[in-house]
Parts: C-alpha cells; sequence; structure tokens
C-alpha cells in the first residue's frame, strides 16, 4: 500500500505524491507532486507537452502511473489511496470531469443526460421523479439552472455546461476538473461561470481548472501550480500573480506580446455578397453575409459555435458552394466551389480542427507539409514524388517555424496542438496565399505557440494577405483584427473598427442583444 501523506487528517481534498509517467523514453510527467484543498480553486497551466493532460489522465484511472501514487479525501476528510488506472474508482472517489467538447447525447433529455449509467441495470424503470428532486435541490444550492425537461441538443453552449456540471455533481463530485472551460463561452456565460464555481467552492467543492487564458487563471484562482517539460516548476499564489509572470513561468523566458501596426490596406481581394449557404452537413446555417476584405486587412468574425461559422469557413475553403449570393476574389466571381479550385484561386485555409482537418495523424510531417501542392513540379516528376526535395523542404519549415518534437519522417499525430498547428502553418504560409482562412487559428495552445502563431499571422497581412480571422477568444479578435463582425442564428452583423468595439460589446453581440444585426457589411 502507497504511503500516506504527513497531512492525512489536513483539511486537503487530494494529494498527487510524486507521479511518474513514461510513454517509452518520453516521460510525460517527472515525479509529480501536487495538493489541492478543500474548497480551493488551483488552475494548472503549461504549455502544450508540459504533461497537463497526462496528469489528469492519471488521476482520472485512464493511465497508469509509472511511479508514485494518488490520494483522495473520503467523506470523513481522511485520506486513501486512489486504486490506479480506474476510472470506475475515480468516480467513486468523488473525481468528476468536464472536458472541453462536451459528452451529451443531444436528442436526450437534461434529465436523462444527468442520470444515463447512474442506475442499475437490473432497474426495470426510472425513478424519474426522485432524480428530479435531488437535481432541483442541487439546481438550488448550486445556481446551475436548466430546464430538466428540455432536450439538450437545443440548448445553448453555456447551457450545456451547465449540464455537465451538474452530471458530475449528481453522481457526487468532491473534486470537479475542469478542461479549459470557458473555449466555447461568451465573456457573460464565463462571468456566470466564475460566480458558480466561487459558490461551489464555498459549500466544500474542489475545482482544478486548467486553461490556457491567463486573465480567468487570475480572476478565478486561489493558486496556480505550473508545469513545463514534465515537472512542475512552481505554485504561485493568484492574488499575488499577473500574466507576464506566470507566461514567464510556464516558458521559460519573456513573452512579448504581438503588435498589430496601423497601415493603409490595398485592393479589395475577397468579397461576399448577400451569401447564404449550408453548413458541411448540408443544413442551411449561413443566412446571410456580406464583406470585403483588402489586401494587408484582417477581418475578425466572432461568435458562439453554432451560429454559422462553419458554413462561412467552409464557404470560403471550397466545401459547400453558396445556395444564394456571389463570392468573388480579385473581382472574379468565383464560378466552382471545391477545395482545389479555392486553393487554385489563392486561398489557404487554416482549419478549425487541427488533427480531424488540418494534418493526417499516420503520415510523417514531409507528407503533410506537401499534401496542398503535391501536384506541382516542386513535389513531383514525371509522377513520381520527389522525396528528397520534399523532405530538405520540410526541415527548412520546421527549422523556420520551429517545430517541436520531431523530423521529416515523424508522424504528425506524434507532436503536441502547437507544434501540429505550427506544421499547419508552414504549409499554409509558405505558399504566400492572397486569402487566409484562420478558423480558431489557436484554440488551446499555450502563451507561447499562441505569440508564434499571432506573429506569423501578421507577418502575412505586412505582405498583403487578405485574412479572415474566426476565433472564440475575443481578446485574440481584437489584438489582430482591423475590422470586427459577430455571427448569430447565421447573420452576420455589422462590420465595425476594431478599435470601436469591447469584449463586453462583442459578447452581448454574440447573444444576439443589438439591433444592429443583420446591417449591411
Amino acid at each position: 500500500m502507497p504511503e500516506l501523506p504527513a497531512h492525512n487528517h489536513a483539511p486537503f481534498a487530494l494529494s498527487i505524491a510524486g507521479v511518474t509517467k513514461r510513454f517509452g523514453p518520453l516521460v510525460a510527467n517527472d515525479a509529480i507532486s501536487l495538493d489541492l484543498r478543500r474548497g480551493e480553486i488551483l488552475a494548472l497551466l503549461g504549455e502544450n507537452g508540459a504533461g497537463k493532460t497526462t496528469l489528469m489522465s492519471v488521476l482520472f484511472g485512464h493511465y497508469l502511473a509509472d511511479e508514485g501514487a494518488i490520494f483522495v479525501a473520503d467523506g470523513e476528510g481522511s485520506l486513501a489511496p486512489l486504486p490506479p488506472g480506474s476510472p470506475k474508482a475515480a468516480l467513486a472517489a468523488g473525481i468528476g470531469m468536464v472536458h472541453q467538447h462536451f459528452t451529451l447525447a443531444d436528442n436526450l433529455s437534461v434529465l436523462d443526460n444527468i442520470t444515463l449509467g447512474t442506475e442499475s441495470l437490473w432497474q426495470f424503470w426510472k425513478n424519474d421523479r426522485t432524480a428530479m428532486a435531488r437535481l432541483k435541490e442541487l439546481q438550488r444550492t448550486s445556481g446551475l439552472h436548466v430546464d430538466l425537461d428540455a432536450r439538450v441538443g437545443r440548448l445553448s453552449v453555456g447551457e450545456r455546461q451547465r449540464v455537465e456540471i451538474l452530471k458530475a455533481l449528481y453522481r457526487g463530485a468532491r473534486i470537479l476538473i475542469l478542461d479549459e472551460p470557458t473555449a466555447v463561452l461568451t465573456p457573460q456565460e464565463s462571468d456566470a461561470l466564475f460566480a458558480t464555481l466561487k459558490r461551489l467552492t464555498a459549500t466544500g467543492l474542489s475545482v482544478i481548472f486548467i486553461s490556457h487564458k491567463l486573465n480567468e487563471v487570475l480572476a478565478v484562482a486561489d493558486r496556480v501550480a505550473v508545469l513545463r517539460g514534465g515537472r512542475k516548476v512552481a505554485e504561485i499564489d493568484a492574488k499575488s500573480a499577473n500574466r507576464a509572470l506566470l507566461a514567464e513561468t510556464m516558458v521559460g523566458t519573456a513573452v512579448q506580446p504581438s503588435v498589430r501596426r496601423a497601415h493603409e490596406p490595398g485592393a479589395t481581394i475577397i468579397e461576399l455578397k448577400d451569401v447564404r449557404a449550408p453548413d458541411p452537413r448540408g443544413r442551411q446555417a449561413l443566412e446571410s453575409a456580406s464583406f470585403a476584405i483588402r489586401a494587408g486587412e484582417i477581418l475578425g468574425i466572432a461568435g458562439v459555435a453554432g451560429n454559422g461559422q462553419s458554413a462561412l469557413a467552409a464557404l470560403v475553403c471550397g466545401l459547400v458552394a453558396p445556395t444564394e449570393g456571389s463570392v468573388s476574389i480579385q473581382g472574379e466571381t468565383v464560378s466552382r466551389f471545391s477545395p482545389r479550385d479555392l486553393m487554385q484561386s489563392g486561398i489557404g485555409r487554416i482549419p478549425e480542427d487541427r488533427h480531424h482537418d488540418g494534418v493526417v495523424g499516420t503520415m510523417k510531417l514531409w507528407e503533410n507539409l506537401a499534401l496542398e501542392d503535391i501536384r506541382s513540379s516542386e513535389c513531383q516528376q514525371a509522377g513520381l514524388l520527389r522525396r528528397g526535395a520534399l523532405k530538405d523542404r520540410a526541415r527548412a519549415a520546421i527549422k523556420t517555424f520551429d517545430v517541436r518534437g520531431g523530423g521529416p519522417e515523424t508522424e504528425a499525430r506524434l507532436l503536441s496542438g502547437g507544434n501540429m498547428q505550427k506544421v499547419i502553418l508552414a504549409r499554409v504560409l509558405d505558399r504566400e496565399p492572397r486569402v487566409i482562412l484562420a478558423n480558431q487559428p489557436t484554440r488551446g495552445l499555450d502563451v507561447g505557440a499562441v505569440s508564434f502563431v499571432h506573429q506569423r499571422l501578421l507577418d502575412a497581412r505586412a505582405k498583403g494577405a487578405a485574412i479572415l480571422l474566426m476565433s472564440e477568444d475575443l481578446d485574440e479578435l481584437l489584438a489582430l483584427s482591423d475590422r470586427v463582425g459577430v455571427m448569430y442564428r447565421g447573420t452576420l452583423s455589422t462590420i465595425r473598427p476594431a478599435g470601436e468595439m469591447t469584449v463586453r460589446r462583442l459578447g452581448l453581440l454574440m447573444a444576439g442583444q443589438n439591433a444592429d444585426l443583420g446591417d449591411a457589411a
């Protein structure tokens, strides 16, 4: 049996003691020790690949630690060893986890989603009355109000997150792990979440808060633990911290923010007029979009996920064709819509989902870097791939874009998210496209990788590219964009100079609380 920590009877909810996890020669977690107090919000920070996800996977039982142990407080507050490698044991010990991408069934009610899997298979009827009473009491004490009879598919993103948290609390969670919980929330929804977390921790719930948004960490956390290279390098009282300190601790050196410099944009490169279009699933999603982007300009598009952004992105990169309206590039109306046609017209695409759409995980880096110009003479001769030249080009791209974790022969799936994104940037920006679709280009990236991506987009702007930036990070939009618009229920708001907008106003527009929705761009 693992040795109990010395503070066995102290008010601790969790104690991680010397956890090491290896994947072959890679040490993902290196003797990490970390305590979580009862009623505390502990923020866990680190660069992509620092070991945060691995540590949480060990805690939740998805991975077995090679060394170390985990202790969790029981109902009486005494720490006891957590059986390793068992999600069932983690749930029974009161550990709940809310992932960034929700795991809810859209066709079921809120009540059914929460109670799913909590009743015995040998019970031939559901005791909805008891469950409903218990959930209403949970809602009263937590402030997580949502209609228990509503279908989840009809709920807003913020409401779905409340359902996920209620689901964890219903299962008796005393420790709640939140992975990038505000990635798809409006600022107002994020504020409501923080208020809820404060209310819950006041009743004794303990929270591990994983985020790359340093302002939010400072706003909500009591204490911050920082991982770097698989090791815990710092524990900081949030009250004594600031953005610069946290960023430098994460990266190991000072991080300089990118600066958008004023300049006069050139001629119009891409223009949409009164466009309606379906999303990639064929459902009408883009109801009205009109805008023009000039050379050397970044147009930012904000919006809560599911409000037509995916249809707009699919349209710009040729995955769908408009049902009404027109798209023109450098004055010529686009008549054929396919990814190949749009790329030949000068479109470069940084997709929203780098794992699913950005790279082929089982292909090597030199192959991924050649995917979008594989038919060019640079890539092939007489129908045969010029492997030597492609590998040389990959080495140059890896050096220029500071891709860490492998060389030309490394499979893309082995890279961290930030380095995978750098591979996509290298593939797109090396072609110097006239139009760049940057769809959530820094989602889930650490502060160092974010700074790198931002600078590359600003460099492309300086070279005359017209950039359509779609992001759920409102600070990012306001920092990079020359002009900004908001998507709400398939309609694009009036396009305004970024200097006239604030995070609060963008949040109101994202919630549909503005009369100017639908005005011409």
